[in-house]
């Protein structure tokens, strides 16, 4: 049986997680909402860093565990900032404009996964601990998202 491509390799590989981390970067910052958890600066490589993420987690290589981090720290950046809910559904929107800024927008089933993805790191993993970020336990590792959703 042929195996299935990965959510990764569907979404263009390497290139199609750069340009999909760089329109969403690019959206978030002129969004009035989103752009405020900018404000405080941000990693001079975070298209790059964010791309690494994304790939890692859509089933491509352990790039970003390899260079960056682990789950852990991914979670310590976006933990601590309480309550956010409108900031989440306005990331989630600025991520479905830039589906459509790379032409996945209209990809069917890969569109919805990629949304999908999203939706639920954003308002799952990235916003569990909304106290403390010293209340991330340490050793997480990114959760891998397929096709059928969260892998367990």
């Amino acid at each position: 049986m042929e195996s299935m491509q990965t959510v990764f390799e569907a979404a263009g590989g390497m290139d199609g997680m750069r340009r999909l981390a760089a329109a969403w970067h690019g959206r978030v910052m002129v969004d009035e909402v989103v752009s405020h958890a900018f404000s405080h600066g941000f990693h001079p490589q975070h298209v790059e860093r964010l791309a690494a993420y994304w790939a890692e987690a859509l089933g491509g290589p352990s790039l970003y565990s390899d260079s960056y981090g682990d789950e852990t720290t991914v979670v310590k950046i976006h933990s601590g900032n309480g309550e956010h809910d409108e900031m989440d559904r306005r990331a989630i929107a600025c991520f479905d404009l830039a589906l459509a800024d790379v032409g996945l927008a209209n990809a069917g089933a890969l569109g919805k996964v990629l949304h999908d993805y999203f939706a639920w790191a954003t308002t799952t993993t990235m916003s569990r601990y909304r106290k403390s970020a010293d209340d991330v336990p340490s050793g997480l590792s990114i959760p891998r998202w397929s096709w059928d959703g969260p892998q367990v």
